[in-house]
């Protein structure tokens, strides 16, 4: 049994049922195959990795353990995008999360980029700094880094 009521995290007990070992990936269905390739690779700094022949058109991108899956959009695949969720703070809502150096930091590269920022940058309760912003597709992706060191 586990208590997760006040951290999020369980408090007790084992890795599950299933015993999960780690996170795998995602699967994104996109527009544009090149554009979220430069956005996931170029800019946030993930590495094409190979992908078997599926025989539709895609892309697998790694960063540690864990994969983004691209489709492109089909009828079998279904739209690209998130689509508008009617989260009136789109932060509590959908969304995945990089770890960065410094997230103010990612911010000013994103905004280089002519990358709007969705949210943020702002500090958590805990000190740690976050940001979003949408990929090609309007996907919400957060970067986060640890609370500034304090001198």
């Amino acid at each position: 049994m586990t208590d997760s009521s006040t951290t999020g995290a369980p408090t007790t007990g084992g890795r599950g049922l299933l015993n999960a070992r780690t996170f795998d990936h995602i699967t994104l269905v996109v527009a544009d195959l090149e554009a979220s390739r430069a956005f996931y690779v170029d800019l946030i700094g993930m590495e094409v990795v190979p992908r078997p022949d599926f025989g539709f058109p895609g892309f697998w991108f790694q960063l540690g353990t864990a994969q983004i899956h691209l489709n492109v959009a089909s009828e079998a695949a279904g739209r690209p995008g998130q689509g508008d969720m009617g989260a009136k703070s789109p932060p509590q809502g959908v969304h995945f999360a990089f770890s960065v150096d410094d997230c103010d930091m990612a911010v000013v590269q994103f905004r280089g980029q002519g990358i709007a920022i969705e949210a943020g940058p702002r500090s958590r309760p805990d000190g740690a700094r976050q940001a979003y912003v949408r990929d090609p597709d309007g996907y919400l992706v957060e970067v986060t880094s640890p609370a500034p060191a304090q001198i």
